[in-house]
């Protein structure tokens, strides 16, 4: 089917719609760049854990990523065998080289031990400081660092709440708190997190008390619990007045993949882009593998950014996400499979 510019599209739908649970609102005067519909290649396992003599990990997963001073930082969540998270960096010149590089573990640093999973980093530059963002279990923390390439660097985490807001309480059920994501505007800073519940949710501070002041979350939008699961990463379109939003979903298959929206403001209403398992954003149905698939799930990970500060910028022509993945063979629960990192790049770029 020849591919319709979404800007038309807009245009001949402005309506309010009702789809899977979730009200979406078509906005014909939002100047929209994103595709409808994509297909991606997948490279093979780049990145696969690294054990030492205090660290005997299972898993790699929850890659974060920035390009910075002509090298590429990774920061990732890690398992070991006894089921216990933490969080390691890397980096290289080329992700060809990206599985030579040495770990760094992060519980060797200010940042500690216990439950620490899900980084984000960027670089917030009215402060002139790298933030890292994960959670903690009982909450959205913190950690900052004037030098990216020092990973020793990095502070002790702080909270942005001083626990689990009421709201997230109220509709948790069975769930978890987790996988915060912080884009910044020119006024505001936003929060994102999930509840592994249907539930997304978003507060916001100024830039100018960034960090503090963060305000009781609001549900921003809501499914059942495995359309809209976690995982959810929110980017600024280069030259446009546009916002993507990606959300983790679980197929009737019980694989994962991405379902995604458009805003024109980051406190603003999603508009449906990719967002059907048969119409994914990202699922291994529109993946293609140099051979046989490395994963059938395509799961928490980010976009490769056209910059690295806190605006979260990408260029919608030729995307790369960086991905976790495992062998489909695997029957282990969640914890425990073992997860791999790798790199998609769009194949159906309309620029």
């Amino acid at each position: 089917m020849k591919h319709i510019p979404h800007r038309l599209w807009l245009a001949a739908t402005a309506v309010v719609a009702l789809a899977a649970g979730v009200i979406v609102t078509a906005n014909p005067a939002q100047a929209a760049t994103m595709q409808r519909s994509y297909q991606w290649s997948s490279s093979g396992i780049l990145i696969a854990p690294k054990s030492d003599s205090s660290h005997s990990l299972v898993s790699i997963k929850d890659p974060s990523v920035v390009h910075y001073n002509g090298r590429w930082h990774v920061f990732a969540s890690t398992v070991d065998s006894a089921g216990e998270y933490s969080m390691v960096y890397l980096n290289f010149t080329d992700w060809s080289s990206a599985d030579s590089a040495t770990p760094f573990h992060l519980d060797e640093t200010a940042i500690g031990t216990g439950y620490r999973a899900a980084p984000q980093v960027f670089y917030f530059a009215p402060q002139s400081l790298w933030y890292l963002v994960y959670q903690t279990g009982g909450n959205a923390s913190y950690s900052t660092n004037t030098d990216l390439a020092n990973p020793s660097g990095w502070t002790a985490p702080k909270g942005f709440y001083s626990g689990v807001p009421s709201i997230i309480q109220q509709n948790i059920g069975s769930g978890s708190w987790v996988d915060m994501w912080v884009i910044c505007g020119s006024v505001n800073c936003h929060l994102f997190s999930s509840d592994n519940n249907g539930h997304l949710y978003r507060s916001q501070t100024s830039m100018a008390g960034f960090p503090n002041g963060m305000s009781d979350p609001v549900i921003v939008l809501s499914d059942s619990k495995f359309k809209l699961f976690e995982a959810s990463n929110m980017y600024k379109i280069a030259g446009a007045q546009e916002y993507l939003l990606l959300v983790e979903a679980i197929g009737s298959d019980g694989k994962r993949y991405f379902r995604s929206w458009t805003t024109d403001a980051i406190n603003g209403a999603f508009t449906a882009l990719a967002d059907t398992g048969s119409n994914p954003f990202a699922r291994s149905t529109n993946v293609a593998f140099g051979g046989t698939a490395w994963t059938k799930d395509i799961s928490h990970g980010e976009m490769i950014r056209a910059g690295y500060d806190q605006n979260m910028i990408i260029n919608p022509c030729g995307l790369r996400y960086a991905y976790q993945g495992f062998d489909p063979a695997s029957t282990a629960g969640y914890t425990f499979p073992p997860w791999r990192i790798g790199l998609l790049t769009q194949t159906n770029s309309a620029c």
